[in-house]
């Protein structure tokens, strides 16, 4: 087994063209193969709301007992349920979905540690993405609204990828709702950056 030195080297060396063509060619068709697959098993599904939050969060939390009573009532009103599918949130908006029996549909992104897909997601939209963009825009595309619990990274990367894309006009202008006053007041100042003249009220 070679040294750190040796695995450092070979991870710098140079490509040559071919290579880099070859790797960028395989890049495009594994993209293209995500666009795809989610457009024809998404082809049949009605308006969704997706619902973000923290993987992290646990069963007994009042954020995830209030994400599947959301969930389950916004399918009583003719709504299907998209999450990142994995646990915490997610798993609660896919379970209320899933008590309801109407569709759970999870867009799980592959992780260096594994995000497993919960057992709530209808088994036939059970989606397993490895680009974050492609995913996004997936769990954009039927999106009525977006709900949004207290969360990490995850969640204010898709929180603010779609305040950016209503605010540029690239989707329709939808609902945003910040579930957990407290800890978005704390976490984002919103009129500080008001005052401060980078966004508009």
């Amino acid at each position: 087994m070679g040294s750190s030195e040796d695995k450092i080297k070979k991870a710098f060396k140079q490509k040559t063209w071919n290579e880099i063509k070859a790797s960028d060619s395989w890049q495009i068709f594994k993209i293209m193969a995500e666009f795809v697959e989610g457009f024809e098993k998404m082809g049949s599904i009605g308006p969704c709301v997706s619902i973000f939050g923290s993987a992290r969060t646990e069963t007994n939390s009042k954020y995830y007992l209030l994400a599947e009573e959301i969930a389950y009532k916004l399918t009583q009103s003719g709504y299907g349920v998209i999450t990142g599918g994995g646990p915490g949130i997610m798993e609660a908006a896919n379970r209320g979905a899933h008590e309801a029996g109407t569709p759970s549909i999870g867009m799980n992104i592959t992780l260096p540690h594994e995000q497993a897909p919960n057992p709530y997601i209808t088994p036939d939209l059970n989606f397993q993405f490895h680009y974050f963009a492609v995913r996004k825009m997936h769990l954009l595309m039927r999106a009525k609204s977006l709900v949004a619990f207290p969360g990490g990274f995850g969640t204010f990367d898709e929180l603010f990828d779609t305040l950016t894309l209503i605010q540029t006009r690239k989707v329709q202008p939808i609902p945003v709702l910040l579930f957990g006053q407290t800890f978005w007041e704390r976490i984002i100042n919103f009129d500080a950056l008001v005052e401060e003249g980078t966004i508009s009220p």
